[in-house]
């Protein structure tokens, strides 16, 4: 991901193209096939040590650092993101502007999922029942890819790439739901009262910009890991535990000229941008590392779920929105949701993430084969990018 304008430096490049994080997926692959994905999950799982949260046992391994501790920080740039284009002069406001990409994520869950289900029924055989209840992986977007792909296809500034990265982040909320309700782990269950934990930091947040507190660090330190304990405790992916406390952070549009000192959500991505882009090698090196021999019957379901359902979900459900009232962000048509739907049929690391809840026990031997399905689905981008031209989705709607 990388919020970088254009490109100046090589710095600037490799962040403004996501290489670091290409270049951990690539690597990953290439690890997993040589050295074998059992070394390679040897490697990432390595437990480091434990500890005990709240009456919770959490085991530290690099994967556990990455995925939970490191990503908070990268939901956060993206919540940045979509806060600032949410406020005044930005393409997602005023906030009923948001609720077209809310139906486009509605659209991008139930149109893979109904594709999968299709495709499973289609495909039939002894293995149909247990193929079926993957239907939660191809729900997921790879925030960073396609935020990265977006920028590619439509332009740095064009206001699908904020439609895209909030569909991308709900999406992703709600794919991290449907683990805990539809997949849960019974040595963990679901313990929703500690997301009073999360409301209390979300409410700490809120009180700490009405009293002009100016750190924000100690937004991080108190609010933000208010926010993470309630959400691990609870049992639910604390990945998100600064997207609901970004938005109560005071910024540049609150009277603050861009980049000055004493802006907390401004800091944030001033301190953090550049560690998060270049931390993306690690998840994309932790999350990616799957065997190109597992091949099978779910690969394709997943791989056409994302392809197809994607598109069309996003597409039709942003359409209908449009027609009940819920407008397109201005300058973005049915032609930029249905690209962008294409875009986030990039399901990739979350995809993975969510083959290892679904194929687990007696289902295990399909995990490998749907994570090929997941990694394939980056086919999605030189897809995008064509379409993207035929299309000319870079000139706005209306002649904006």
């Amino acid at each position: 991901m990388s919020h970088v304008a254009e490109p100046r430096t090589v710095l600037d490049a490799i962040r403004a193209y996501s290489l670091p994080l290409i270049g951990g997926v690539i690597l990953a692959v290439i690890w997993a096939n040589i050295a074998g994905e059992v070394d390679y999950h040897k490697i990432i799982d390595y437990p480091l040590g434990s500890f005990n949260l709240l009456g919770r046992t959490v085991t530290l391994t690099p994967h556990w650092l990455i995925n939970d501790i490191f990503m908070v920080f990268f939901f956060g740039v993206a919540a940045k993101e979509i806060t600032d284009a949410m406020l005044p002069g930005g393409a997602l406001n005023p906030p009923s502007k948001a609720l077209n990409p809310i139906m486009g994520t509605i659209g991008g869950v139930v149109g893979p999922v109904a594709v999968y289900f299709l495709m499973t029924f289609l495909i039939g055989g002894a293995e149909a029942g247990n193929i079926a209840k993957g239907w939660g992986i191809p729900t997921a977007t790879d925030i960073a890819l396609a935020w990265l792909v977006a920028r590619v296809v439509f332009g740095a500034a064009h206001p699908a790439v904020n439609f895209l990265l909030l569909l991308a982040i709900a999406d992703d909320a709600l794919g991290l739901m449907i683990i805990a309700i539809f997949y849960p782990d019974p040595t963990a269950p679901v313990e929703v009262v500690w997301l009073l934990l999360t409301a209390a930091g979300m409410g700490l947040a809120y009180g700490m910009t009405k009293l002009k507190v100016n750190n924000w660090l100690l937004f991080m330190a108190t609010a933000g890991v208010l926010s993470w304990v309630g959400l691990l405790r609870a049992g639910l992916h604390p990945a998100l535990a600064l997207v609901v406390i970004i938005p109560f952070m005071p910024s540049a549009f609150a009277g603050k000229r861009e980049g000055e000192k004493g802006s907390p959500r401004d800091d944030y991505m001033k301190y953090l941008g550049l560690p998060v882009d270049l931390g993306l090698f690690f998840f994309g090196l932790f999350n990616a590392g799957v065997a190109l021999g597992s091949v099978g019957a779910v690969t394709w379901v997943v791989l056409v779920a994302l392809l197809v359902g994607k598109p069309l979900g996003i597409g039709g459900f942003a359409m209908l929105g449009n027609a009940i009232g819920f407008k397109y962000p201005s300058g973005m048509g049915f032609r930029h949701a249905v690209v962008a739907g294409i875009v986030a049929a990039m399901g990739l690391t979350v995809a993975l993430f969510v083959s290892g809840q679904a194929f687990a026990g007696d289902t295990l031997h399909l995990q490998g084969a749907a994570k090929l399905g997941a990694l394939l689905s980056v086919l999605a981008a030189p897809i995008a990018i064509v379409a993207g031209k035929m299309l000319k989705v870079k000139e706005l709607e209306g002649g904006q």
